[in-house]
């Protein structure tokens, strides 16, 4: 009884320490890439202009396939507390899985030969 009623103060700043953390993470993304579409839009070239910005979705996908786990885990954590320990299992193994597997996929169907590919092999199984 003495342990579970102790000061618990430790644990509640460690917590707030690591909220700040995640936050503040996600404002320098955010600013970051404000700052870039901000110099990407004064590029005279309209061709150039299209060229990074397909880099620029490229980044943001591959940041929200990394964070979208990590966000959706924590929700489920923080509000669910009811939820079924298999939901939280199996978010858990999505983003232990899911970022490291979509990253190169993420990459590689922004190169031109491979989304023509794609592109290709779906306008035939819809004739």
């Amino acid at each position: 009884m003495k342990l579970a009623c102790s000061d618990n103060k430790v644990n509640v700043i460690y917590g707030l320490f690591v909220a700040l953390t995640g936050m503040l993470d996600l404002i320098f993304i955010f600013v970051s890439y404000v700052l870039i579409l901000r110099a990407v839009l004064s590029i005279a070239s309209q061709k150039e202009r299209l060229k990074v910005l397909n880099t620029c979705v490229s980044h943001i996908c591959a940041v929200l396939i990394f964070y979208m786990p990590i966000l959706s885990l924590a929700v489920i954590y923080r509000f669910a507390k009811y939820s079924s320990p298999v939901t939280k299992i199996l978010m858990a193994d999505v983003f232990l899985l899911v970022p490291p597997l979509m990253n190169p996929i993420v990459y590689c169907v922004k190169s031109q030969q491979i989304r023509n590919l794609i592109l290709g092999k779906m306008c035939q199984k819809e004739s």
